[in-house]
C-alpha cells in the first residue's frame, strides 16, 4: 500500500515533516509509540546527504537505518547530481528497504543552497526534474518532493510544482514561506491552496502548524490532502493523536507532567540506545521542548539544560515528578 495516497474524504494524511538534528529513529520511535496508530503520523526522516551515502560514510548510513517499529517511513534525501541521488536511492533501498524517499527541494539553510542542493534546485527547474526522473528509475517506492513557495516570490511554486508533477513526483509537500522569509514571518496557507489546485497529485500543507487546533484551520485554508508537521511536533509527539481525537468528536486526553516525564525518560532511553551512553548533552535539543511553557519549573529546567551523565538527568526528573 502506497504510504503517501492515504488520504480519504473522512481522514487526511498525518505526517511528521524531516527536520534536520531532530527527526532521527529514537524520536520517530517515541512519535509512533506515543500516537499508537498503525498509519499515522507517516515519519518522514531527516535528510541524509546522497553524495555521504555513495561514499559509504559510516554516519551518514547510520542515519539512513531504519527500526521496524517507525514504518510507514519516508527517508529524505538531499543532493543536486541525479546519478548521485539515483544511486543513493538503491543504496539505502537496498539496504533499509524505506517506504517511499522525498527529496528536499526546500531547506533555505546556507550550507545546503550554496551547494545547489535544498531550495536552490527552485531556481534549477530542469535540473530538479532530473533528480526527480532519476531515483524513480532507481527504486519502485513512492517519491516525494518538499519544496517552498519559492526562491524570493511565492507565485514561482505554481510553475514550479507543475515540472516536479510532470517528472513523476507522487507527492509534493509545499511550505508556505519562500527560500528568502527563510522562517520568518508567517506561512501562507492560502498560497499552498493555490499549489494544490496547480497539480493533480497528493499535496501536504506545511508551515506553523504548531498545535492540534491548527490541524483543522491549516486543512480548510489550503484544501490540501494532509499535513505534513514539524516544529508542532518537537516536545509534543501528541499532536497527531490530539487531532485524530478531536476529529472523532472525543475531547483529547490531557497530557500530564507525568506523561511528559515519562515520554522523556522513554525518548532519553532511545536516544542513548542510538548514540551510546555519553550523548546525554545532545538531549539537551529535545528536553527545551518538551518543558517549553510548563510553568512552576525553571529552577529545575535550568538544571536540566546543564546536566551531564544521565544518572544526574534522572535525578532532575525526579525532583520534577516530586512537585506534582
Amino acid at each position: 500500500m502506497d504510504p503517501l495516497n492515504w488520504a480519504t474524504e473522512s481522514q487526511p494524511i498525518l505526517a511528521l515533516s524531516p527536520m534536520a538534528d531532530m527527526t532521527d529513529s529514537a524520536f520517530c520511535r517515541v512519535i509512533k509509540e506515543v500516537n499508537e496508530h498503525e498509519r499515522y503520523p507517516i515519519i518522514f526522516r531527516e535528510m541524509v546527504s546522497s553524495e555521504a551515502v555513495v561514499r559509504e560514510n559510516t554516519k551518514t548510513l547510520s542515519m539512513a537505518t531504519i527500526h521496524p517499529d517507525e514504518r510507514p517511513l519516508v527517508q529524505q534525501l538531499f543532493g543536486s547530481d541525479p546519478a548521485t541521488m539515483a544511486e543513493a536511492a538503491r543504496m539505502i533501498y537496498e539496504k533499509e528497504h524505506p517506504d517511499g524517499f522525498d527529496i528536499n527541494m526546500g531547506c533555505p539553510v546556507y550550507k545546503i543552497v550554496s551547494n545547489f542542493n535544498g531550495a536552490a534546485l527552485m531556481k534549477e527547474p530542469e535540473r530538479a526534474a532530473a533528480l526527480v526522473k532519476a531515483v524513480k528509475k532507481a527504486v519502485n517506492v513512492p517519491l516525494s518532493v518538499k519544496i517552498r513557495l519559492g526562491w524570493s516570490e511565492p507565485t514561482e511554486a505554481l510553475t514550479f510544482a507543475k515540472i516536479i508533477e510532470d517528472a513523476g513526483a507522487d507527492l509534493l509537500i509545499v511550505h508556505g514561506r519562500t527560500k528568502a522569509q527563510g522562517y520568518s514571518g508567517t506561512s501562507d496557507w492560502n498560497m499552498v491552496g493555490q499549489v494544490k489546485k496547480s497539480v493533480s497529485i497528493p499535496v501536504l500543507c506545511n508551515g506553523d502548524i504548531h498545535h492540534s487546533s491548527l490541524i483543522k484551520k491549516a486543512l480548510e485554508i489550503s484544501g490540501c490532502d494532509g499535513v505534513c508537521i514539524a516544529r508542532g511536533a518537537l516536545g509534543n509527539p501528541w499532536i497527531f493523536r490530539d487531532f485524530l481525537s478531536i476529529e472523532k468528536g472525543e475531547t483529547p486526553e490531557p497530557v500530564t507532567l507525568e506523561d511528559r516525564i515519562r515520554v522523556v525518560r522513554r525518548h532519553l532511553e532511545l536516544h542513548l540506545e542510538q548514540y551510546g551512553p555519553r550523548a546525554t548533552l545532545t538531549f539537551r535539543k529535545h528536553l527545551g521542548w518538551y518543558f517549553k511553557g510548563i510553568s512552576n519549573i525553571k529552577p529545575l529546567r535550568e538544571k536540566m539544560m546543564t546536566a551531564k551523565t544521565v544518572e544526574e538527568l534522572n535525578k532532575i526528573l525526579d525532583a520534577v515528578t516530586a512537585r506534582t
